[in-house]
């Protein structure tokens, strides 16, 4: 295992270039305007969070003076180091893009305006607004020794206010821009549209709020910091573990700060206040930008109206066989179904368990969740069920990182309403997606059987890309309800021969999957495997894939995000290909075919190729038997493969080069659209 250690990628660094993805749809000018820039949101939102997270852990890793990284050469702290500078070299490339932007909603008279730049109608109508709808949501906070610096939130926009008054006093100011108003206010005339943040708002009226100390000179500039988002759950065994959730989510707010953001124009007598308040050092946590922070916000930048600013519509397409049917719960127990969010529709989910909530046959639903939607129709109809007297089984993940509070609440409404609520394995995530439905018919049971690739969430279902498996089949059945039986009672174990199921079986039968390939390239036979996830970063995996490249196995995957894997290294990797897609949708289906001499394997997961997957966590996967359904997976992965719009190819210099555009160009995510709509 030593040698491999040289022959991966870092993971933070293959992270980092997976963000990089995102920010090239930004400059990609085939993307429209207003997605170009909401891309820039996703690619802030994102980088806020590997801060909170990875950045965390790596700075927690340099504390302990941890040497040895994996994929590194250097220390943790090398490494500490040497993702600033990747995320400073971003940061520049962020700024360009977002000038290029900028200059192409000119052409379209929708032009980026500040505090310095407005005519006296502008000012007078932003001074009016300022006065009506934000001035009582402002709480400035004067900075002195009396008065230490505030606990501050980390999804927070600050501006620090620099104040000189008549006799040369500098005094300092805190203001938080207030979150729950729009970021971005539109001014109109006859021919153009102008668009201005609320920090320049603020500016513009710095004299006013701060008109008791009579300033002379007043100018304010943005920051932002990241906190360790990590939930430290104590050992104190008098602790109920909904409780030690709760006192984590608390403590969470008081991490320690990772990354301070700023606007490198900062004055160098208030940065250093701030950097001290903040106990940060200057070179390492603080990261230099523009005028603007808490770009996450562009992801709900307004599109004016203009369909040509936006992707153009693709509202989800009906399954045929779900369609004027005699009901969902019949028809699955006729056949097997797949369905493709966000290509098909998600509400044939909501619309199985509004029907069993009614349904006189059915005695009980379980359902596992990991992340719902705050306003939830899959929550609210189980809720209907447990009013139509149906025995409901919620497992719930409470350690669903930046979900815990809303899956708190869910699992305190369901409870509340006699729901059956439990909270996960100790010390395993439940990261599955489960939904099973029993019935009685004539005395004999019935189960419709769920399993997933993506979360029980309505929201992220239309722009994530998942697939979700229904069956009534007795063996795959029995064996999802046994896993049903796990949660729900910590010490049964068992044996599966359908199911993939973490951390029982599923790494040790993805390495015989993998051997038996090998096996096949031996003795001179067809040898392949084609693999769907969004990571890969387990080591023992990675040198087994190794292994089966040098044996002459044809292995062809699409990683959407980390890959630790080096493809293509001669003697190494050679018959190894990787392509990433970054587009319009979330890819985070996972799914995986091995070609078994001519009788092909197909599974379906909802697990990634990783340790905690693998080791860490309660995962499903499925073996997919309907030839119907195996053909479908077929068609999305050679779909995907083709692609030749959006489709990067990962190397081991993470240099995200897109794949050469074939002619025509093939674009996976529309074509398989334009598959189900004709469909």
């Amino acid at each position: 295992m030593s040698s491999l250690r040289v022959n991966i990628v870092n993971r933070e660094l293959s992270w980092l270039s997976f963000n990089e993805r995102v920010l090239q749809e930004a400059t990609d000018p085939s993307v429209p305007l207003v997605e170009r820039i909401r891309f820039l949101g996703i690619y802030s939102n994102n980088m806020d969070e590997f801060y909170r997270v990875r950045v965390a852990n790596v700075r927690r890793m340099a504390l302990l003076k941890k040497q040895k990284i994996t994929g590194f050469s250097g220390n943790a702290q090398d490494l500490y180091e040497e993702i600033r500078k990747v995320v400073l070299k971003q940061q520049k490339k962020f700024e360009e893009a977002f000038v290029e932007i900028s200059e192409e909603f000119k052409k379209n008279n929708i032009h980026f305006v500040n505090e310095n730049n407005l005519d006296e109608k502008q000012k007078n109508e932003l001074t009016e607004y300022f006065q009506e709808e934000l001035r009582h949501v402002i709480f400035p906070v004067i900075l002195d020794k009396k008065n230490s610096l505030p606990k501050l939130r980390d999804y927070a926009i600050y501006l620090a206010v620099k104040i000189e008054d008549a006799k040369n006093k500098v005094r300092y100011a805190l203001i938080q821009v207030p979150p729950d108003v729009s970021r971005f206010k539109q001014l109109k005339n006859e021919n153009s549209t102008y668009v201005i943040l609320i920090d320049d708002i603020i500016r513009l009226n710095l004299k006013d709020i701060f008109g008791i100390l009579k300033p002379k000179k007043i100018a304010a500039f943005t920051f932002k910091f990241t906190r360790d988002a990590e939930l430290d759950l104590d050992d104190d065994i008098t602790l109920p573990f909904i409780e030690k959730i709760e006192k984590s989510l608390k403590e969470r707010k008081k991490g320690t700060p990772v990354r301070f953001v700023f606007d490198e124009k900062m004055p160098e007598d208030l940065f250093t206040y701030l950097l001290n308040a903040l106990n940060l050092k200057k070179g390492i946590n603080a990261i230099p930008g523009g005028r603007y922070h808490n770009n996450k916000d562009f992801i709900s930048f307004p599109n004016f109206s203009n369909p040509n600013f936006i992707y153009p519509s693709q509202p989800p397409c009906i399954h045929p066989d779900l369609e004027n049917q005699e009901g969902i719960i019949n028809t699955i127990l006729t056949k097997d179904i797949l369905l493709h969010f966000p290509y098909q529709k998600f509400d044939y989910v909501i619309d199985l368990l509004r029907e069993a909530a009614i349904d006189p046959k059915v005695k009980s639903i379980k359902i596992n969740i990991y992340r719902v939607a705050k306003k939830s129709d899959i929550m609210n109809a189980l809720l209907a069920a447990v009013f139509n007297g149906k025995e409901v089984t919620v497992v719930f993940e409470l350690q669903a990182r930046f979900d815990e509070e809303n899956n708190l609440y869910w699992s305190n409404r369901l409870k509340e309403f006699g729901a059956k609520v439990i909270y996960g394995v100790p010390n395993l995530k439940v990261h599955s997606k489960l939904l099973q439905i029993q019935r009685i018919k004539d005395g004999k049971e019935q189960f419709i059987t769920y399993i997933g690739t993506g979360n029980f969430n309505e929201k992220t279902a239309r722009i994530y890309s998942d697939l979700a498996y229904l069956t009534s089949k007795v063996e795959i059945s029995n064996e999802v309800n046994r896993v049903f039986r796990i949660l729900e009672n910590n010490l049964e174990r068992t044996l599966f021969r359908n199911l993939l199921v973490s951390p029982f079986n599923a790494r040790r039968k993805l390495t015989s999957l993998i051997d038996q390939e090998i096996k096949f390239a031996k003795l001179g036979k067809q040898a392949e495997i084609k693999i769907k996830i969004n990571n890969l970063t387990d080591l023992k995996l990675i040198e087994k894939l190794y292994e089966a490249s040098q044996a002459g196995v044809k292995i062809e995957m699409i990683i959407r995000g980390i890959c630790c894997l080096k493809p293509g290294v001669k003697s190494l990797s050679e018959n190894i290909s990787v392509i990433s897609i970054v587009d319009r949708y979330l890819e985070h289906a996972r799914f995986m075919i091995f070609k078994n001499d001519g009788n092909p394997i197909y599974i379906l997961t909802s697990a990634d190729y990783m340790e905690r997957n693998l080791d860490n966590r309660i995962e499903v996967g499925v073996m997919i038997k309907e030839p119907e359904i195996q053909n479908e997976l077929s068609t999305i992965f050679d779909f995907q493969w083709r692609g030749s719009v959006k489709a990067r190819l990962i190397s081991p210099d993470l240099k995200n080069r897109y794949r050469k555009r074939n002619l025509p160009p093939f674009h996976a995510q529309l074509e398989i659209y334009r598959k189900y709509s004709q469909k």
